[in-house]
């Protein structure tokens, strides 16, 4: 198999769940390196409150942690409809234990001692498809963005606004910093975001900020 590209990593959160405080501050070390943010957590509960209140990717949990389980607390989130990716980690082959993450369509597991190469290659593994839909998602947004607009030489434009758009759906650039990486004059840049703010497709939230609409597209 080729080589993974783990720098595809470096756009995603975890929550790391596991009682040996040790391993949990080892492991969570290296991942620092990879990832964008981990939430080393040693309990179910402070793992749902991260879950609750930041963007999670995927979940790596052991399965048995002291006075609980982390297949019973991915059983609750499936309760809950939270459908983030978990990755289990054991010492145990008790048979019992991966029939019920097999129900639970858990992603994949890891025996301990954990090995960083493999549960790094399994977080690519397990967080490449959410890479290949965005793009996917991106190609679909240069398209219906272009349809949207009536002059095709702005189409550069809307291949830096979809490009550079952060997390939250959001260009922040200048007209001057988009005629600095394309040739476009200020007028036709001008007339170009009004168009798309017309459509509400591209709507200024604030100074050199702008906000992308999703569902603008969606109903073109």
């Amino acid at each position: 198999m080729n080589e993974r590209n783990l720098n595809i990593l470096n756009e995603f959160n975890i929550v790391y769940l596991e009682d040996d405080v040790s391993l949990l501050t080892h492991t969570k070390d290296i991942l620092d390196d990879f990832v964008k943010n981990v939430y080393a957590v040693k309990t179910s509960k402070a793992a749902y409150q991260v879950i609750k209140s930041e963007k999670v990717d995927v979940i790596v949990s052991d399965i048995l942690l002291e006075n609980e389980n982390g297949i019973d607390f991915l059983r609750q989130l499936k309760s809950e409809s939270i459908t983030i990716p978990m990755i289990l980690t054991t010492a145990h082959t008790d048979t019992k234990y991966l029939l019920d993450a097999i129900k639970l369509k858990v992603e994949n597991y890891i025996v301990k001692p954990i090995n960083i190469k493999e549960l790094l290659n399994t977080l690519h593994d397990v967080l490449l498809p959410n890479i290949q839909k965005q793009e996917i998602q991106k190609n679909s947004n240069v398209i219906k963005t272009i349809s949207a607009i009536t002059d095709s030489k702005q189409v550069d434009v809307v291949k830096y606004i979809i490009n550079n758009l952060t997390s939250d759906n959001e260009l922040i650039a200048s007209y001057s910093d988009i005629m600095a990486e394309i040739s476009i004059s200020k007028p036709t840049l001008i007339k170009l975001f009004k168009e798309l703010a017309e459509k509400q497709i591209l709507n200024k939230v604030a100074h050199k900020t702008y906000k992308f609409n999703q569902q603008a597209l969606n109903s073109l």
